[in-house]
Order: structure tokens, then C-alpha cells, then sequence
């Protein structure tokens, strides 16, 4: 019914906050359309190792399909505006800063590290300590991360500190590198990704329509 209304539907879920969930998502539509648009934000929630009521087929189609049809280099663009800007909102170089917050620039600059170390993929492991181990990041760095996850997997608070001088050279030299390996340029939807695209959703809407 929502497709063969008249009207055009809202594109996103959201329910309020109820102490326990707080869920957020988009129609089926709009998240195929972001993803051949480069958005990896529906790539790593196919990857979640936590999963609420799922449906495992669905899941591991829609999974096949984004490995299929996602531009590595949007996916970079994705990643990288997405480090700069929590670099540029939560680090400089003198600041005390929550540590936890380290990981909003970390995973960004590991999955453009990694996408450079895989030049035939365009999905990133979610798993972090996969994405650190397939990057092959600095020893000193993976020192850092694995003290920080170890401490993260005993508490939820990290307290506050400088941004340890690795990672911040880490996620720095890993933006420069990005934006001269991933330059930003137009590029039109390749037509045999947006024909696998709209043949999956079809399908889809017939599957879970009845």
C-alpha cells in the first residue's frame, strides 16, 4: 500500500526514543538510491554485528548487492568528508577531548586506508578490529587502538585526554593521502549498477508486499 499510494510516502523511519530503542532507518527506496550515491552508512548497518529482528536472506542480498554496485571511489568521498569533518568538530591538536570520540575519526581514516590496501573492494569490514588488521596500520597505532578497545570493552567512559600524537599523524596523513588517491569529481550513476539496483527492489517490494 505504501507504494501504490497516490501520494508519495516519507522516505525515513524514525520512532522517538523509549529508553530502550531508539530507532532510525530509511524505505528501502531512498537507502538503494544513497547507496549508489556512495553513502556507506547502509553498507556498515548490513555489516552490524548487533541486529534486531532480522531477516537473514534479506540481509545477506542486500549485502551481495552493495558489494556488487558500490562506487569505491564515492565510498571513499564518504568516508573522507565524513573524518574531516569529525576531526574538524572534535580534535585540534592542543585539545582535552573524550576518548571515546577518538573512534569518529579513527574508523573513517581506517576504511580509506583499507580501500586503498583492497583496490578491487568497495566495502570495508565493519568489524574494527578486522578493518585495523586489514589496513595494516603503523604498530605504534595498533598499540593505541587495542589499549583503548580493551579499556572501551570494560566501560562505556574512556574519560578525557590529548588525542594521542599516533593517531592523530595516523588520521592525518590518511585524509592527505585520500584526497589525492579519491579526487573529487562528477560522476554519473554507472547504468548497470542502477539496473541491479532497481531490479533488487523490485524484487523486494514483491517479496514482502503479500
Amino acid at each position: 500500500d505504501h507504494y501504490l499510494s497516490l501520494w508519495q510516502r516519507r522516505d525515513v523511519i524514525e520512532t522517538p526514543m523509549d529508553g530502550i530503542l531508539d530507532v532510525n532507518g530509511w524505505d528501502l527506496g531512498k537507502a538503494l538510491k544513497l547507496l549508489l550515491k556512495g553513502n556507506a552508512v547502509i553498507i556498515e548497518w548490513l555489516q552490524s554485528p548487533i541486529a534486531y529482528g532480522v531477516d537473514a536472506d534479506f540481509r545477506q542480498e542486500f549485502l551481495d548487492l552493495a558489494r556488487k554496485v558500490a562506487d569505491r571511489r564515492l565510498v571513499a568521498r564518504h568516508y573522507l568528508h565524513l573524518g574531516e569533518r569529525q576531526r574538524r568538530v572534535y580534535f585540534d591538536d592542543e585539545s582535552i577531548v573524550a576518548l571515546k570520540k577518538v573512534f569518529y575519526a579513527l574508523r573513517p581514516a581506517a576504511a580509506l586506508r583499507w580501500l586503498r590496501h583492497h583496490p578491487q573492494e568497495a566495502v570495508a569490514p565493519m568489524h574494527f578490529p578486522t578493518l585495523i588488521e586489514g589496513c595494516e596500520a603503523p604498530a605504534a597505532v595498533i598499540e593505541i587502538i587495542m589499549d583503548l578497545m580493551a579499556r572501551k570493552a570494560v566501560t562505556r567512559e574512556l574519560g578525557s585526554g590529548l588525542l594521542p600524537r599516533p593517531v592523530l599523524a595516523f588520521i592525518d596523513a590518511e585524509f592527505e593521502e585520500s584526497r589525492k588517491a579519491f579526487p573529487q569529481k562528477h560522476q554519473a550513476v554507472n547504468p548497470d549498477f542502477r539496473d541491479r539496483a532497481e531490479a533488487f527492489f523490485q524484487a523486494m517490494v514483491r517479496r514482502f508486499s503479500f
